[in-house]
């Protein structure tokens, strides 16, 4: 099927190369016009088919939020716009209900897989109408990971990014025992290998996981992470994710404690954040500060 892609960044330039890959049309604006296929938004919509489908992978708040609006204009009702970034679950609410107005369907779409989903593919929760899935459900089967799993219709509007900043609060509990373990083996003069400590633990152990794959990895580049700041930034969810614990009264003593921990980071050179930030580059690309 044909697709419109707003964003070309890592993720979205990424998910233009796998959905071509699986034979679908896909046109690609990007403000960077050495990524683009189109130069406007206006000549992307040009492009499509009716029924169009246009997927916005922009950073949320603002940027989302221009586009959406942008689209609002230059679309045809039956048309589907997809919000496939960070959105806040309260902000898919309104833009379903912007785009309604004109007879737009909106789908919202948590994806999870960062730099390693062009070939791995992409784990998907969206949300939305039955109607307006299914007007997308070439596109999530392309992008999802090959097998039964790695994709779900989670619920209504806002269900989709929902489930994602719930998945991003649980990173950051994991990340963060990680972390301390690690901190704590290159304290204690008894452990001299401490990388070959975590690599031990990749199989046979209850705590083995793809981040801790992505540890090791981190650890084989830079085995003390001496070239690393200790700092690790947020992308927001994680606060959203306790902002919503207190909301309905779920308590969150890991997530809340590991978000703390990123805050406590921008306040010294934290060794705990070393592991966090060699984490969040390993798997998403993320920028680390070098020291």
């Amino acid at each position: 099927m044909e697709l419109g892609l707003v964003g070309l960044g890592k993720m979205g330039g990424n998910m233009r190369e796998r959905l071509r890959r699986a034979g679908h049309t896909v046109f690609g604006y990007d403000r960077n016009p050495d990524l683009a296929d189109v130069h406007s938004l206006r000549e992307l919509v040009g492009k499509l088919s009716g029924p169009r489908v246009v997927w916005v992978m922009v950073p949320a708040g603002e940027p989302t939020q221009s586009t959406v609006d942008e689209l609002a204009e230059l679309l045809e009702p039956g048309d589907v716009v997809v919000d496939g970034g960070n959105s806040r679950w309260t902000d898919d609410e309104k833009h379903a209900a912007e785009l309604a107005a004109k007879g737009i369907g909106f789908v919202d779409c948590g994806v999870s897989g960062g730099v390693w989903g062009l070939e791995n593919g992409y784990a998907l929760m969206y949300g939305g109408s039955k109607e307006d899935v299914a007007k997308v459900q070439p596109i999530f089967d392309a992008l999802k990971p090959e097998g039964d799993f790695g994709s779900v219709h989670a619920g209504k509007v806002g269900a989709g990014h929902f489930a994602k900043m719930v998945h991003n609060g649980i990173e950051y509990a994991m990340m963060q025992a990680y972390a301390e373990g690690w901190e704590l083996l290159e304290k204690v003069d008894s452990v001299t290998d401490v990388r070959e400590v975590f690599r031990s633990w990749q199989e046979g152990t209850v705590i083995r996981s793809w981040l801790l794959d992505l540890a090791v990895n981190a650890l084989d580049e830079d085995e003390h992470l001496d070239g690393l700041r200790g700092y690790a930034q947020d992308s927001g969810e994680g606060r959203w994710t306790v902002e919503a614990a207190i909301d309905n009264a779920v308590p969150l003593p890991a997530i809340t404690a590991s978000l703390f921990a990123r805050f406590a980071s921008r306040q010294e050179d934290s060794p705990q954040m070393k592991m966090i930030a060699a984490l969040r580059n390993q798997f998403g690309g993320h920028a680390v500060e070098k020291k």
